[in-house]
């Protein structure tokens, strides 16, 4: 059986909907061109070196990281430590 993800905000979950809650989100600011490569995985050993985990979001135009909230800060942190600039939603 295949399944559907869907990612939106928390207070648009219905009750009866399984779903795992708290997480904050990053953007990596684009447009990005797909000659780009890396950046997911950049990001995603700087996160893991700090022992936090991601789920990443891809558009056409940019990129999202989602971190559970209790990590949020320790993210924006560590991220920022090694040059990336945040924004944080």
């Amino acid at each position: 059986m295949d399944e559907l993800s869907i990612v939106c905000t928390q207070d648009s979950i219905p009750n009866n909907i399984k779903c795992e809650s708290n997480w904050r989100i990053l953007k990596v600011e684009g447009p990005l061109n797909f000659s780009l490569i890396g950046i997911i995985s950049s990001i995603s050993n700087v996160l893991a070196q700090q022992k936090i985990s991601m789920f990443a979001v891809s558009t056409y135009d940019t990129d999202y990281i989602l971190v559970k909230d209790k990590d949020i800060d320790n993210a924006i942190v560590s991220l920022s430590v090694v040059g990336y600039e945040i924004i944080k939603y």
